[in-house]
C-alpha cells in the first residue's frame, strides 16, 4: 500500500510536474511573446522618442530663428522709432525753418517791389543812356574815319616820301661813287705765313702811309724799298712810293676790306653794273679775298657782297621793290671759257661770248636762281672743286685760270613803275708772274697756260691803257683775249669797277710785287666815261 500509495504520489506528482512543465512552457511562450511585444514596444518608443527629438531640435531651430527674427524686428522698430524722432525734431527744424524762409520771403517781396520800382526807373535811364551812347558811337566812327583817312593819307605820303628819298639816295650814292672813280684801285699785302718770316731777310721792306693823311685826302700811299748792290759792291737802295684810294695792310681782316668795297655792292641793287676783280701774283691772297675760308669771320667778297645784296634787298621790300637774282661761275683757262657749275668736261664743250644791244653774254651755261645767300657757299664748294689748279714754283696750289662769278639782279618796284636790272661780276684772276719766276718751262703745259695767262694779263693792261688814253671814239682792243672781252661791260665805261691788287709781303717776290704795283697805278690812272643805270626793258 505504501508502494501504491508511492506509486500513486509519484503518478500525482508525475502528473503535477507535467503541469507545471506545461505551464512553464506557457509562461516561457507568453513571457517570450511579452518579451516580443516588449522589445517591439522599445522599438516603437526608441522611433518615437527619435521623431520627438528631431521635432524638439526644429522647433528649437524655429524658435532661435524666431527669436533672431524679433530681435531684428525689435532692432527695426528701434531704428524706425530713432527716425521716428529724428525727423520729428527735423519736422520741428524745418518748420522752424519754413517759418523764417517765410518772413524772409515777405521781406524780399517787400525789395523786389522796390526793386521793380527802381528797374522800371533805370530802364527809362537805360533808354535814355543807350540813346547818347548811339549817338556817341556815331560820332566817334566818324571820328575814326577821319582818324584812319588821316592815317592813309600819312602813310601814303610817308612812302612816296621814302620812295622819293630812296630814288634820291640812289642818285646820291651813283654821284659819290662817280666822283671816287669809276675805276678805283685798292691794294692789299696779305699778311706773312709762320715758316715765311722766319728769317730778317725774309720780308720785304714795305712802309704805309698815314692814316690820318689818308682821311684827308682820300687817297692812301704805299712806300716799297728795293736793296741791291752794284756792279763796285756798293749796296743800292730805292724807294717806289706808289698812291692808291685804300691801301690794307696785312693785318686788315676780310670784314674791314669789304666795308670798303660794300657800297659798289649797294651800286648793284641801284641798277649800276659792278666789276671787282683780284689781281697780282700767284700767292699773294687773290683766292683767299675773293673766296674766303669756310667760317663767318673769315668769308669772303663773293660771299660777303651776296649776303648784303640779299639784306639790302629785303630791306627794300617795305618800299615796293622785288629782285630777282641768279648766279653764274666761269673759268678762263688757256683762252677757252669752262662753266664752273656745269656738269660737263673741260675744255670740250665751246662756249661762246655774244654781244646784244651792249650786254655780254655766255652761251650754253649754266645760270642757278639764288633764293638766299647760303646757295652761294654751295656754289662756292662745287666751283672750287671743278677749277684747274697745278703746282708752280710759285705757290704749291696756284690757281692757273680766271674765275669770273656773275651775279645778274632785276629788280621791279610796281609802285614806282620803275625797273632795274644790273650785273656783278666779281672776278678772280690768274698769278701775273712772269714766265722765268714761275718754273713752268721744265713743263709744256704749265708754259702754255702761264703764256696765256701773261697773255690775257697783257691784253687787260693794253684795254685799260687805251681807255686811259681819253681819245673818244679811239679803239679798244677788247677782242685781243677772251678775259678782256668777257669783261668788255664791266671796263667800258657801263660799270663801277674796283681792282684788288694783292700783294706779296715776301723779299723773294719783290720784283714781282713792284710790276703788279705798276699796273694797278696804270689803272687808278684810267679815267672811262659815265657809269649809265641800267634799266630793264
Amino acid at each position: 500500500m505504501s508502494q501504491v500509495d508511492l506509486q500513486a504520489l509519484l503518478q500525482s506528482t508525475q502528473n503535477t510536474e507535467r503541469e507545471a512543465r506545461r505551464d512553464l512552457s506557457s509562461a516561457s511562450e507568453e513571457l517570450a511573446a511579452l518579451r516580443a511585444a516588449h522589445a517591439r514596444e522599445i522599438d516603437d518608443l526608441e522611433r518615437t522618442v527619435a521623431r520627438k527629438d528631431r521635432e524638439k531640435r526644429g522647433m528649437e531651430d524655429e524658435l532661435r530663428d524666431s527669436r533672431d527674427d524679433l530681435s531684428r524686428e525689435r532692432e527695426t522698430i528701434r531704428q524706425l522709432k530713432q527716425q521716428l524722432a529724428d525727423q520729428s525734431t527735423q519736422h520741428l527744424t524745418l518748420s522752424a525753418q519754413l517759418q523764417a524762409s517765410q518772413n524772409q520771403l515777405s521781406i524780399i517781396q517787400a525789395e523786389v517791389e522796390c526793386a521793380t520800382l527802381k528797374v522800371s526807373s533805370m530802364k527809362a535811364e537805360l533808354e535814355v543812356g543807350q540813346e547818347n551812347a548811339k549817338k556817341a558811337e556815331e560820332l566817334a566812327e566818324i571820328k575814326v574815319r577821319q582818324a584812319e583817312e588821316e592815317r592813309d593819307r600819312r602813310i601814303a605820303e610817308i612812302e612816296e616820301d621814302l620812295r622819293n628819298a630812296e630814288t634820291i639816295r640812289r642818285k646820291l650814292h651813283n654821284q659819290v661813287q662817280e666822283l671816287k672813280g669809276n675805276i678805283r684801285v685798292f691794294a692789299r699785302v696779305r699778311p706773312a705765313l709762320a715758316h715765311e718770316s722766319s728769317s730778317p731777310d725774309a720780308l720785304a721792306e714795305i712802309a704805309y702811309g698815314d692814316d690820318r693823311t689818308a682821311l684827308e685826302t682820300g687817297q692812301s700811299q704805299i712806300v716799297v724799298t728795293s736793296r741791291s748792290e752794284s756792279a763796285t759792291g756798293q749796296s743800292r737802295e730805292q724807294e717806289y712810293p706808289f698812291t692808291f684810294d685804300k691801301i690794307f695792310n696785312p693785318s686788315a681782316g676780310q670784314k674791314e676790306v669789304f666795308e670798303e668795297i660794300s657800297m659798289l655792292a649797294q651800286s648793284v641793287l641801284d641798277g649800276y653794273n659792278v666789276c671787282i676783280f683780284a689781281y697780282g701774283q700767284t700767292g699773294s691772297g687773290k683766292s683767299w679775298t675773293m673766296e674766303g675760308g669756310q667760317d663767318e669771320e673769315h668769308a669772303g667778297m663773293i660771299p660777303r657782297a651776296i649776303n648784303m645784296i640779299f639784306s639790302v634787298s629785303n630791306g627794300l621790300k617795305d618800299r615796293g621793290w622785288r629782285y630777282q637774282m641768279e648766279g653764274q661761275f666761269l673759268e678762263v683757262y688757256n683762252e677757252v671759257i669752262n662753266d664752273l657749275l656745269g656738269n660737263g668736261q673741260f675744255d670740250c664743250k665751246k662756249h661762246e661770248i655774244k654781244t646784244v644791244d651792249g650786254k655780254v653774254s655766255v652761251t650754253d651755261v649754266v645760270s642757278i636762281p639764288l633764293n638766299n645767300p647760303r646757295q652761294v657757299s654751295t656754289l662756292l664748294e662745287r666751283a672750287r672743286g671743278r677749277r684747274a689748279v697745278a703746282a708752280t714754283l710759285m705757290n704749291e696750289r696756284s690757281s692757273r685760270s680766271h674765275s669770273v662769278f656773275t651775279l645778274k639782279v632785276k629788280g621791279e618796284n610796281p609802285l614806282t613803275n620803275e625797273k632795274c636790272e644790273a650785273m656783278l661780276n666779281l672776278v678772280d684772276l690768274a698769278g701775273s708772274e712772269r714766265l722765268e719766276k714761275s718754273g713752268a718751262g721744265e713743263n709744256k703745259d704749265r708754259m702754255k697756260e702761264t703764256i696765256n695767262i701773261n697773255k690775257s694779263l697783257s691784253a687787260l693792261g693794253d684795254v685799260i691803257g687805251a681807255l686811259g688814253s681819253g681819245k673818244e671814239g679811239g679803239h679798244v682792243p677788247y677782242r685781243n683775249s677772251t678775259l678782256t672781252r668777257l669783261l668788255q661791260t664791266s671796263l667800258s665805261g657801263s660799270s663801277k669797277t674796283l681792282m684788288l691788287c694783292n700783294l706779296s709781303p715776301l723779299s723773294a717776290h719783290l720784283n714781282e710785287t713792284l710790276c703788279s704795283l705798276r699796273f694797278a697805278t696804270k689803272v687808278n690812272t684810267t679815267v672811262v666815261g659815265q657809269v649809265k643805270k641800267q634799266i630793264a626793258k
